[in-house]
């Protein structure tokens, strides 16, 4: 834990460079396939810094994570019998009962199942990597990712464009609870659309 703690200190004393834009891309990359911090602290510490940035630095995040999502993919297709003990050793949400119900939801749930942990709580690194060892089709793969990172690291720059430094605290104690309730109204929303309307 203080490990841990140390790594998200690092990760927030990019704000305070020059550098700030090019670390949030590259941690937004390292994130979907094995780092542990979320770019979203980076992206809210740059985003009060300049504020008119914050969009820019939001699309920085997505177009990283996109990207990451990609590389993940690409080691779950074609390197993951040779770095699965790495994972499940080392990889904070990676175990192989993990993997067993990963597959069963993408075979249930394909886009909705990327879409998910995109956007939520859900470890991103888990669905990128899972969806190269299943084999997930790759247009789904990448619509989802792009609607579902973008669709997070932006709403995270519109509210610190839009109420300032007071939303800081507020965004880093429930933005994952507000993720989770968004989603689930797009999903009751889909599902009325397409059983009642």
């Amino acid at each position: 834990m203080f490990g841990l703690r140390r790594l998200y200190d690092w990760v927030l004393s990019w704000a305070q460079t020059p550098y700030g834009g090019i670390a949030l891309f590259f941690l937004a990359f390292a994130e979907s396939s094995f780092f542990p911090i979320p770019p979203d602290v980076l992206l809210i510490a740059l985003a009060l810094s300049l504020p008119t940035r914050a969009f820019r630095f939001a699309f920085l995040a997505a177009c990283g994570s996109v990207l990451g999502g990609l590389f993940g993919y690409l080691l779950g297709f074609g390197m993951w019998h040779a770095l699965d003990s790495f994972f499940y050793t080392y990889i904070p949400g990676f175990s192989p009962e993990g993997f067993v119900q990963v597959q069963e939801l993408f075979e249930r749930y394909n886009f909705w199942v990327v879409f998910s942990a995109g956007f939520t709580p859900v470890p991103y690194k888990l669905i990128t990597v899972g969806a190269g060892v299943f084999h997930i089709n790759v247009p789904i793969f990448v619509l989802a990712s792009v609607v579902s990172r973008s669709l997070r690291f932006f709403l995270v720059a519109w509210f610190i464009y839009r109420f300032g430094p007071p939303v800081r605290v507020f965004i880093e104690k429930y933005f994952n609870f507000l993720a989770l309730v968004f989603f689930i109204l797009l999903v009751a929303g889909v599902w009325v659309v397409k059983y009642l309307v």
